[in-house]
């Protein structure tokens, strides 16, 4: 089973390139966002405790989170895997996830980091503002935040997935089918 953890900081491309990967290798995407979305919007036990914490604004607790995905790991057993977008985003997180992967008699296959810029991302978050009509890519400031969060939160993950031999760095910048092209040759060699 091949299991992705796409990583990368805000704007670094990392929706456009699930879509490839997960097309190419038929993969399953796991945000933990759409899940989230879908556990509240199908009212499921997990996505109703999630909801009320959402509702007071408190995030959702990683034991949560976890369940959600193994829900969902279950029901896939016999795919050709996962790509994790959006989790985990913690050392925790990402031993949580290691001993879920374990119980299922699978693990991270790589962790895929897109590396860009912090200038290209505003650049990019800016332009991508425009169309998405999200508040937080239309703000400089906020951008900015967001990009600092990341690396001072949770880049540091990277030091996890290498310490276990399983990071892959690769550039962010060129054409989406360069990068592609890139992250298709990292797979291919695992």
């Amino acid at each position: 089973m091949l299991n992705i953890v796409l990583f990368g900081p805000p704007g670094a491309g990392k929706g456009t390139q699930s879509k490839m990967l997960i097309e190419k290798f038929k993969l399953i995407h796991l945000s933990t966002g759409d899940i989230l979305r879908n556990e509240i919007k199908n009212k499921t036990s997990l996505g109703l405790q999630a909801k009320e914490l959402m509702d007071h604004g408190k995030l959702v607790p990683d034991n949560v989170v976890i369940n959600m995905i193994k829900s969902i790991l279950k029901k896939n057993l016999n795919s050709n895997g996962f790509i994790f977008d959006g989790f985990p985003r913690t050392k925790e997180q990402a031993i949580s996830l290691d001993q879920l992967l374990e119980n299922q008699d699978t693990s991270i296959s790589a962790m895929i980091s897109l590396k860009v810029e912090d200038d290209e991302l505003i650049k990019r978050l800016l332009e991508r503002g425009k169309d998405s009509g999200r508040a937080d890519d239309q703000s400089t400031e906020i951008i900015a935040n967001r990009i600092e969060e990341y690396n001072n939160k949770t880049a540091p993950l990277k030091l996890y997935y290498n310490e276990q031999k399983k990071l892959h760095e690769i550039s962010g910048l060129g054409s989406i089918s360069k990068i592609t092209s890139r992250l298709n040759l990292v797979i291919n060699s695992l």
